[in-house]
């Protein structure tokens, strides 16, 4: 039997925070939210996970079903730093990971998985016009891809939205388990990022 092509999943949301995406991996409900993820085929969790610089912009926009408030989104083409952390998982996890974002049950033989096991034409994939059905790789860490997955439109062509407090509160405990960021620094960079 082959073995599983791994990939680096790249967060810049609420799945920064370990527990939220083990929710995404062995299936549950997340603190604050009120959607029970049923969780990927493989519920092996991540053996690594890094802190990740991305170059661009994160943005809130749209009402997310699971937190209320605005959805987290990533920008690469606005100026600016995102700070996230890569989990290093299957190409299976994240394309269950994807499904479980658009609220979709993970299946065998989706096509994705296949696409993101190997390098992206151009560093991107828009499968869908769906809110989380665009692929970005960001870059590598060794050998194997940084892969992150947004909106296929950009930051410009949305009206912004205030995330709920539950959501932030979910990305500043993975803030901190990722960085060792501080309080003043935690809060810093989410009131420039979720003011619209």
């Amino acid at each position: 039997m082959r073995e599983a092509a791994k990939v680096w999943y790249v967060s810049y949301g609420s799945n920064m925070a370990w527990r939220r995406f083990a929710c995404y991996v062995r299936g549950g409900q997340p603190p604050g939210g009120i959607r029970v993820n049923p969780g990927a085929r493989d519920r092996t969790l991540p053996e690594r996970d890094i802190a990740v610089d991305l170059p661009g912009t994160v943005y809130f926009a749209g009402e997310s079903p699971q937190w209320g408030g605005g959805v987290a989104f990533y920008d690469p083409a606005v100026p600016g730093t995102t700070a996230a952390r890569g989990y290093l998982v299957t190409a299976g996890q994240l394309v269950d990971v994807m499904a479980q974002e658009m609220y979709r049950e993970p299946v065998d033989g989706d096509p994705l998985e296949e696409l993101v096991s190997g390098p992206l034409p151009d560093g991107r994939h828009v499968f869908g016009d769906g809110r989380y059905e665009s692929v970005v790789e960001v870059g590598r860490v060794d050998g194997l891809p940084l892969l992150t997955f947004t909106s296929p439109h950009g930051s410009e062509l949305v009206e912004r939205t205030r995330p709920a407090a539950s959501y932030l509160a979910m990305m500043a405990e993975g803030l901190r388990e990722c960085r060792d960021w501080d309080e003043a620094a935690v809060a810093s960079y989410l009131e420039r990022i979720s003011t619209p």
